[in-house]
């Protein structure tokens, strides 16, 4: 199993959903960054369980305990470690499908690869597992402030739902005012009440996320195999639930002719810059300079409170009807994760660049 991302900032992600506890290790930080647990822990805060009436109302407190790797506030350049304490669990909750697959959960493919699975809430597939990625990426988030870079994702579609304007039209400083955080308010109202009507009718659904990072430099992104927009893709879908991802002007692209698509590039005053930015700041698999942004689909939650047909691990047919406590929509919950990974992929690329200190 793949628990590790990076290749010289790396992640190591452990834990199960209700076990004691999950955790991880950052390897590769450079030393003398400034570890400001009141941010980290703020981040951990915005993806935690329990927090409105459109989330699971799983509690958990979601408390970092840092093991190693930092010495009077400050990285010391050793791995550092962490750990989340599970508080909160259930397990009684998921009796009931100890013997049975759950449709379009990692139940059947789980149970297949390696003859175990935890039944508890997904166990290792748990997307509970992401609050030890939202630590991580919050130590990467730490070292691209100190190099002007800044990451904001928000809601920009639930189902059929979606904000009418793009993030250079709107304030991005809107998206924490609200629990959908979208920063588009009366689309984030239509956003919530349409959540809200799916969770009293035991279903789900998805939507999704975008980002974008401003402040990068020319120069991030290791062609031929490791370009930035495809280290951006593996660790955007990596996330529990992604389906999709586009970045620039993605999918819509395939409409536009070369002439419409192409982003000329002009001066300004002794610098390089493009006219437009339809590329999402990267050219070649190699940052341009621009805003980088890009789009994140998430599928509908598969654990639903609705009757499905499915079948048990004799292979008998059975109606499921799931209990526990389950997101009737990640997508609120999924926008630090998705900053926490972006930060993971540009910290890793930054040291493989060499621009340290640059």
């Amino acid at each position: 199993m793949s628990n590790i991302i990076g290749k010289l900032f790396t992640f190591t992600s452990f834990g199960e959903s209700h076990g004691k506890g999950i955790g991880g290790i950052v390897d590769g930080c450079p030393s003398g960054i400034e570890l400001d647990e009141d941010f980290i822990q703020n981040e951990l805060n915005r993806r935690r369980p329990g927090q409105s009436d459109i989330s699971t109302p799983r509690k958990e407190g979601d408390v970092v305990e840092f093991l190693s790797g930092i010495f009077e506030g400050k990285t010391t350049g050793t791995p550092i470690a962490f750990v989340i304490w599970n508080e909160n669990q259930h397990s009684t909750d998921y009796d009931h499908l100890k013997e049975v697959y759950r449709p379009s959960h990692a139940d059947y493919t789980y149970q297949q690869k390696y003859g175990i699975r935890d039944h508890r809430g997904g166990g290792r597939s748990s997307a509970r597992e992401t609050a030890s990625r939202v630590v991580a990426g919050a130590i990467a988030k730490l070292f691209l402030k100190n190099k002007g870079i800044e990451i904001t994702a928000y809601t920009s579609q639930v189902g059929h739902i979606a904000m009418t304007q793009n993030y250079e039209s709107i304030d991005l400083s809107l998206i924490e005012s609200n629990i959908v955080r979208c920063p588009e308010l009366e689309t984030a109202n239509k956003m919530i009440d349409y959540i809200k009507q799916l969770k009293l009718e035991g279903d789900s659904i998805g939507g999704i996320i975008s980002c974008v990072i401003k402040g990068v430099p020319v120069g991030l992104g290791e062609p031929v195999f490791d370009k930035l927009q495809a280290r951006l893709a593996q660790a955007m879908l990596s996330i529990n639930a992604t389906h999709g991802f586009d970045y620039g002007r993605g999918f819509e692209g395939v409409s536009l002719k070369g002439s419409e698509m192409n982003d000329a590039f002009v001066k300004d005053g002794d610098k390089v810059t493009t006219r437009t930015n339809n590329s999402g700041g990267v050219q070649g698999g190699i940052s341009n300079g621009q805003d980088i942004y890009f789009r994140v689909l998430f599928k509908p939650v598969a654990t639903i409170a609705k009757k499905q047909d499915t079948l048990d691990i004799h292979i008998n047919e059975v109606e499921l009807e799931a209990r526990g406590r389950h997101d009737p929509c990640v997508i609120p919950r999924a926008v630090p994760i998705v900053e926490a990974m972006a930060a993971l992929t540009l910290v890793d690329l930054f040291l493989t660049a060499n621009l340290v200190n640059g």
